[in-house]
């Protein structure tokens, strides 16, 4: 349910910042998702239409960008791309690691008229 919450903060966003612009309507948003940020697109597109009607990001479109998720290991400090099971270092089999990318969650552009 926290997307509920999360897109009424892309609403927020977007319409704080279109009013800045002096636009008159908000008609697509660009959003960056990273793999770890635990953000389902499809539920944020279900609330978007509640949250925004009557705003003048109504109708307005979301265009999703997903960042894959990166690691870097804090023993042999090679960077890879985490498995889905493992998120093992593949080059030493440490799990000392740390996520180095994937966590992102912004609204990147609006689009407005």
């Amino acid at each position: 349910m926290h997307e509920l919450a999360v897109t009424q903060s892309i609403l927020d966003i977007s319409i704080r910042h279109a009013k800045e612009a002096d636009a008159k309507r908000v008609t697509g948003i660009n959003i960056v998702i990273g793999q770890f940020a635990s953000i389902v697109d499809d539920s944020v597109k279900f609330y978007w239409d509640l949250v925004a009607e009557g705003t003048i990001a109504h109708g307005a479109t979301l265009h999703f960008e997903r960042i894959p998720g990166e690691m870097t290991c804090e023993a042999c400090g090679h960077t890879f791309r985490p498995g889905d099971i493992s998120f093992e270092c593949p080059a030493c089999s440490s799990v000392q690691v740390r996520i180095t990318q994937g966590e992102e969650f912004r609204v990147d552009s609006i689009d407005v008229e």
